[in-house]
């Protein structure tokens, strides 16, 4: 019996550990949340920035709208203690929006910090912008770059691997769907998905709460084999 209790909590202790790093690993680099909007929608994204440096504050975040995948309609949410400023860029070929030929779109919004308001260590500050209407294209890849107040530069930059693989400085990447049907003017953000992935915790909204709630579901589920597998040994003693 003692051999079985110790067997599960090793499991347990173990599942637990890997949630937590799994969490961490994704909460490491810039990210655009939610991951995933509609195609030809509008959709209210934020851009989540942690601070990865023990001895030096972020003071500047800046984000650029992929080239290929220009958007009509591109508005910044005031964030205290941050400036916002957003530069256009002349398209070779104007997009329609609304019936009207639109020729020049954001391409690149850059946040400063104010006295005393940089994201210190240990913690994260998020940049909220609204856009729309979405390209038809799968995905969106933000290029993002991170400077710390020691004059550090970090390029969030890599897309994707054909692999599946996360490379070291990943791009924050919006996934974009079909529209269902009908007209997609107002759509906002796709729900997130209903199976939850512990890599992908980060990604929602309370992150936190979901970790808690997966680990102790998986606490309990563990614990619930252990006392079927003591049932077991009991009636084969019996027996």
């Amino acid at each position: 019996m003692r051999r079985t209790l110790r067997f599960w909590a090793a499991i347990t202790a173990a599942a637990v550990i890997g949630a937590i790093g799994l969490a961490g690993a994704a909460s490491a680099h810039v990210t655009v949340n939610p991951g995933e909007a509609t195609q030809g929608g509008f959709t209210k994204v934020s851009f989540r920035v942690p601070n990865e440096r023990d001895d030096a504050g972020t003071t500047r975040v800046e984000v650029f709208l992929p080239a290929d995948a220009p958007v009509a309609f591109v508005s910044t949410q005031p964030v205290p203690g941050w400036t916002a400023v957003a530069k256009k860029t002349k398209l070779a070929k104007p997009i329609e929006a609304h019936g009207n030929p639109i020729s020049e779109v954001v391409s690149q919004i850059t946040w400063t910090a104010g006295p005393g308001a940089d994201i210190k260590a240990g913690q994260f500050q998020e940049f909220p912008v609204s856009m729309g209407p979405l390209p038809t294209v799968d995905k969106m890849i933000f290029k993002a770059l991170q400077t710390y107040s020691n004059g550090e530069v970090v390029r969030w930059i890599d897309p994707p691997a054909a692999d599946g693989s996360e490379p070291e400085h990943p791009a924050p990447v919006l996934t974009l769907k079909p529209a269902a049907g009908g007209d997609a003017h107002g759509a906002e953000a796709s729900p997130a998905p209903a199976v939850v992935d512990l890599a992908d915790i980060e990604s929602d909204g309370d992150g936190d709460a979901a970790l808690g709630l997966a680990i102790a579901g998986l606490i309990a589920g563990l614990g619930g084999l252990a006392l079927g597998g003591l049932a077991f040994v009991r009636t084969r003693r019996s027996a």
